[in-house]
């Protein structure tokens, strides 16, 4: 009797274990469900299950010239399309200090974004917010080495730290001087020949400068850090530690730096005296306002589909040596999101920097494509014939350093900028200015150097 009420019981089990896998079968679409509430894992090393829908929140800044917020909200739509069960909801979020700001307040929140893209000097802001995770896992689960190494080392500069890769690069840059050819031939210089020394620009900016017309435009404003950053590098060495702890604002290389980039307006009359805007800059050189100009290798493709006049592209005149810093936004992934949504995010961040896109993207935008096979794509080769202006930013790469980034870099820069802005549109002296930056600097960095 009992054996034959064991042989019940297995088969009662067996029917039950049966049931529970066709009901498992029937809500997941003919597969079965994972043993757990983890997201399912996929064949490409750890990503989150095609299955499961996803919706994916996008910051994204604008801080160039032309149709920026079309060309990402395409690509964000093309992603979704390859991948239907993951939606990218791309949120224009202004400027870059305006998306630093409403993703610090999302992340106090605990509403972060998914993803953003904020600069790459916020690295270490965002790691004392512990609002970011760490990518090497993802890295070595797709793509490995042989996918982050395609990077160029100066854009990997801002996005690693601790041996650990934080940000992955996007829409990045560096500085480049833009000169008028017709100008030059106006003024009696040679058009292919862009200025190479200080003492060249100088020159060639006080020869351009005319009624209606000046010979160059630097801005003083936004990002004043960032183009002062390129004299120093020029004239001595970077402005910070590797480790973002420490600051070198007053040297005499700096000083001697600052008084030239005010000479430029002061002395040589070359340049707007006050305040020189970064949004106009480049509406003045392509309206003939200026002959030349330094900004972000980011407004080329504006400046090519709307200056009326044949333009050159050069690397930064060199005074001890070249020297330009990188500028530009990297990807983030946020915590206090889930596993399924950290990995979608990461297939989005896959999808955006693949080599065909990153060209496509530089060809589109005028930011230098940060993986050097989107440069070996035929699209690229072929606009790079045409326009071997579009070359002279990546070339400029072998000179390119680190960008000023720090922790607590918000209050940093704006004590640097603030110097400046006093010397450029003030009058303070060059010394005193940077001296009082490098003791608001120190102060603020003292916590991190105990």
């Amino acid at each position: 009797m009992r054996s034959k009420m064991k042989a019940i019981l297995l088969v009662l089990a067996s029917i039950m274990i049966m049931a529970g896998c066709s009901s498992n079968t029937a809500n997941n679409g003919g597969s079965a469900a994972p043993a757990s509430n983890e997201p399912a894992a996929a064949e490409n090393g750890g990503a989150a299950s095609t299955d499961e829908k996803v919706e994916l929140t996008f910051y994204y800044p604008v801080a160039v010239g032309g149709p920026l917020t079309q060309i990402i909200e395409q690509m964000a739509a093309d992603f979704t399309k390859e991948n239907p069960n993951i939606t990218v909801k791309p949120v224009y979020t202004g400027s870059y200090d305006d998306t630093m700001i409403k993703t610090q307040a999302s992340v106090q929140g605990k509403t972060p974004p998914d993803v953003a893209v904020l600069l790459s000097t916020e690295l270490y802001t965002l790691l004392d917010m512990d609002a970011i995770v760490p990518l090497d896992d993802m890295i070595a689960a797709d793509g490995g080495d042989e996918y982050i190494n395609d990077f160029y080392p100066g854009f990997m500069a801002n996005s690693q730290t601790g041996g650990q890769t934080w940000g992955i690069p996007f829409q990045r840059s560096t500085i480049v001087l833009y000169y008028n050819k017709e100008a030059f031939k106006a003024a009696g210089l040679d058009p292919e020949k862009a200025p190479q020394t200080w003492d060249e620009l100088a020159d060639y900016a006080k020869k351009l400068t005319k009624d209606g017309q000046w010979g160059l435009e630097i801005p003083t404003t936004g990002f004043q850090y960032w183009m002062f950053q390129t004299f120093a590098l020029q004239n001595g060495k970077n402005l910070m530690s590797d480790d973002g702890k420490q600051v070198f604002f007053n040297t005499p290389e700096n000083v001697e730096a600052l008084t030239f980039w005010r000479d430029l307006s002061a002395v040589h009359k070359a340049m707007p005296e006050g305040s020189i805007e970064w949004a106009t800059v480049p509406s003045d050189f392509i309206e003939g306002k200026t002959a030349m100009m330094y900004h972000t290798t980011g407004n080329l493709t504006n400046v090519k589909n709307n200056a009326q006049f044949d333009f050159g592209v050069s690397i930064l005149p060199a005074s001890k040596q070249h020297g330009t810093p990188t500028g530009g936004g990297n990807f983030y992934i946020f915590k206090g999101t889930s596993e399924a949504k950290q990995q979608a995010a990461w297939k989005f961040i896959k999808f955006m920097t693949e080599p065909e896109r990153m060209a496509q993207w530089s060809i589109d935008t005028g930011y230098v494509a940060p993986r050097e096979s989107a440069y070996e794509t035929e699209k690229m080769k072929a606009y790079t014939a045409e326009f071997p202006q579009a070359l002279v930013a990546r070339d400029q790469l072998q000179y390119a350093s680190a960008e000023l980034s720090t922790h607590n870099n918000g209050k940093v820069v704006k004590a640097f900028n603030d110097s400046l802005q006093s010397v450029l549109t003030g009058g303070a002296d060059p010394a005193a200015a940077l001296q009082k930056a490098q003791e608001e600097a120190d102060k603020v960095l003292a916590p991190f150097n105990k």
